[in-house]
């Protein structure tokens, strides 16, 4: 059994491999750059914990969209009306001031505030190479959020299936820290209610999106009032963000949800968003080696 389990988020997609070596690959990353973040945490005595992947992007695959060659690359022109008024949406919420006027298409105006969010984020030091490597990454990130939010939250069945596939694993494996990053905690936090049998000690989610309006108005259980609820057998639930990681808006969950601690972190301004950077992290690592270290 292994100690962590993790639910990973958007860019996950392993090809040419089976499932399950899918699983074992992202898992054996995940634990090497666990590992670097205990040595940043000052924690190397603490063993490397055994750590499983949930996987799930295969049950994602057929809806995944690939950037159109014609649009510059950022494959925005791939999204629809429809997801390009929730990542207009998204931006809004992240900083992005509002237009004075409706708009047929969002399509330039998100293209504007993408690079409006990264000039107020990135400052005046940084070059015009940087921003732009930094809102064309930022770009790719909207696509991939939205459009596999769409691909799991739009079929119930499907739906079903990956908190199907992500539960099996939990009940595997009997964590006692569940992991679950971007797109994956709110995998976890609805496979946690669906499932309220499943128990783990300490519930981390990270870069998570859970406080985004277009993602509360999809959860299931719909939030009440505007604040969602803790999954029955969860003891602990903390948040990690990073202050440049504009997937997890915002970062605090908007105070939503039942979190016990809200922890925010400094990545680094190229790389604010990955499962890896987070490990590495040493405010991760500080925070589940209690429940790994027994």
């Amino acid at each position: 059994m292994a100690a962590v389990v993790l639910v990973h988020g958007i860019w996950n997609r392993q090809r040419g491999v089976t499932p399950a070596e899918a699983a074992l690959g992202l898992a054996d990353t995940a634990r090497s750059r666990l590992e670097q973040g205990l040595s940043a945490a000052g924690l190397s005595h603490v063993p490397v914990p055994a750590m499983a992947m949930a996987y799930y992007a295969h049950l994602l695959a057929d809806d995944f969209a690939e950037a159109q060659a014609g649009d510059g690359g950022d494959g925005l022109a791939s999204l629809s009306p429809a997801q390009l008024a929730q990542a207009w949406e998204w931006l809004v919420a992240a900083g992005v001031p509002e237009m004075k006027e409706a708009q047929a298409t969002y399509l330039m105006p998100v293209r504007q505030g993408l690079g409006w969010l990264v000039q107020h984020h990135a400052g005046q030091g940084v070059s015009s190479r940087v921003r732009q490597q930094l809102t064309e990454r930022l770009s790719r990130m909207v696509v991939a959020l939205v459009q596999d939010l769409d691909a799991y939250a739009s079929r119930p069945g499907r739906r079903r299936a990956v908190c199907e596939a992500v539960a099996h694993v939990i009940r595997k494996e009997q964590p006692r820290v569940l992991i679950a990053h971007s797109l994956g905690s709110v995998v976890a936090y609805e496979t946690l209610h669906a499932h309220p049998d499943l128990e783990v000690e300490v519930l981390v989610t990270v870069g998570s999106p859970l406080g985004l309006p277009a993602v509360m108005r999809r959860l299931e259980p719909e939030p009440r009032e505007g604040r969602g609820t803790r999954p029955k057998r969860i003891r602990r639930w903390m948040n990690i963000a990073d202050h440049g990681d504009f997937v997890a808006i915002p970062p605090k969950l908007g105070n939503a949800f039942p979190v016990d601690v809200h922890e925010t972190v400094d990545i680094g301004l190229l790389d604010p968003h990955t499962l890896g950077s987070y490990l590495a992290n040493g405010v991760l690592a500080a925070g589940i080696a209690p429940y790994v270290a027994l």
